[in-house]
């Protein structure tokens, strides 16, 4: 732990040296003060487990933490051009980390009380209600925009449409939209095109709700058969393959070639994801790394990429674009986090879908990670994909014995802190600031 904690030290004394901004040094020392009462040497046996955290939560690189870590010097390039290895654009190569200068990480407006706390004094407006009236009419205008003559194929495309989904990504985008516009002084009108993008990234979550539906084999979604239980899988492969085609046909009307290159990367990553989540690493680093770029891939990248369409169809700047990018991509992941910890701790009638489905499926989500640093034995089930029999019963206990849903609880925490420090950046409005109480509500849902 001692070890630990003076190599986030010297990481601090890097952010100084290099000028980086203050939220960095910040969230550093944050995290070595939070790891105290929480024991992160359970999590990693080896030394880079604390780079390859920072490397995720804080877009800082494994080779700029080691260099710290090791007490290197400046060299004459870094002196020179301020180097600060930083993680940015909807690609994400964790072999090349990229070198940006001093005047990209400036904040567009400085907001430093809600940068450094998810919690806030103020009373913030809940995202939900202040979405509702864009928002009424969401699912009507999805079923128009798959309207078919065949019954049955109606049927089944408006089946996950019926009004009783959280709407969550759309309520995202709808706050994101006009949170740009504010900032861009368009007085927080919505343009139709932001609206449309809403209702695409909902048509295009459930299609990928479908088919993940299939290949999974799962018999209840949102406290009701799934479409493959009821029309079998061949019908609901088409049905997802529909749905997906309305929204690329939406997409191409809003006529923005950019937007149509971003949200197309929704798809590739969404395909991707599902075949990474088809494997698994066996050095427990990677491993980590693996899951968490699946889950951006699979979850993530729809809501990064669906705040950054809305972004660039009012304003031209590429920082508020890559602000709304990075603010959909962390509280994606800490979403899917949460959505991890409740496989575990709520029960299936309030998840709409069984508990434990995880761990039946071979997935070895976070807790199941964290757990495996205390009791090594995961190690062996997590390669053959809990298949042998008892394998689900005795990991599901050693997640329970273990403080990995604790663990998972504080990683998703830090993705939220990290979303509340990119959204700060934008003009104030009533809008930016539901974004910022949107976290507190992801960390505290329970189904």
């Amino acid at each position: 732990m001692r070890t630990s904690r003076d190599s986030l030290f010297r990481f601090t004394r890097l952010c100084s040296v290099t000028c980086v901004s203050s939220h960095w040094a910040c969230a550093a020392l944050r995290w070595g003060s939070i790891s105290m009462a929480v024991p992160w040497s359970r999590c990693w046996r080896s030394s880079t487990g604390a780079a390859v955290l920072l490397d995720w939560c804080c877009g800082f690189s494994r080779r700029a933490f080691a260099r710290a870590a090791s007490g290197g010097g400046r060299t004459e390039s870094s002196t020179a051009a301020t180097q600060v290895l930083f993680r940015q654009g909807p690609v994400y190569n964790f072999n090349k980390p990229m070198t940006i200068a001093r005047h990209r990480t400036r904040c567009l407006y400085t907001t430093p009380r809600v940068c450094c706390s998810i919690r806030s004094d103020t009373k913030l407006k809940d995202p939900f209600s202040l979405a509702q009236k864009d928002l009424q009419n969401l699912y009507e205008d999805i079923k128009k925009q798959l309207l078919v003559s065949k019954a049955e194929l109606k049927a089944l495309c408006d089946y996950y449409f019926d009004g009783k989904g959280k709407a969550f990504r759309p309520m995202i985008v709808i706050l994101m939209a006009r949170a740009c516009n504010v900032h861009s002084n368009k007085e927080g009108v919505l343009l139709p095109a932001q609206r449309s993008i809403a209702m695409i990234s909902e048509m295009i979550h459930t299609a990928s709700l479908v088919h993940d539906d299939v290949i999974d084999d799962s018999d209840t979604r949102r406290g009701k058969n799934t479409i493959n239980q009821v029309w079998g899988e061949r019908k609901a492969i088409l049905a997802g393959d529909f749905i997906l085609s309305a929204a690329s046909m939406a997409l191409a009307r809003i006529g923005d070639t950019t937007v149509v290159s971003v949200l197309s990367q929704v798809i590739e990553d969404l395909v991707r994801g599902e075949f990474m989540q088809l494997g698994s690493k066996e050095n427990e680093n990677e491993r980590f790394k693996h899951y968490l770029e699946k889950t951006f891939k699979k979850t993530a990248s729809l809501i990064a990429n669906s705040c950054k369409a809305v972004s660039i169809l009012v304003n031209s700047d590429p920082e508020v674009h890559e602000i709304a990018y990075q603010y959909g991509r962390n509280v994606g992941i800490a979403f899917q986090l949460v959505d991890d910890i409740l496989d575990f701790t709520s029960s299936a009638n309030r998840l709409g879908k069984p508990s434990a489905a995880d761990l039946k499926l071979g997935l070895a989500t976070g807790p199941v990670l964290f757990a495996c640093q205390q009791f090594p034995e995961l190690h062996a089930m997590i390669m053959r994909r809990f298949s042998s029999d008892g394998d689900v019963d005795r990991a599901w206990q050693y997640v329970l014995k273990s403080d990995g849903v604790e663990q998972t609880n504080y990683l998703a925490q830090h993705y939220c802190q990290e979303a509340i420090r990119q959204i700060s950046r934008l003009r104030p409005s009533t809008e930016r600031d539901a974004l910022i109480r949107l976290t507190e509500l992801v960390l505290r849902r329970d189904k």
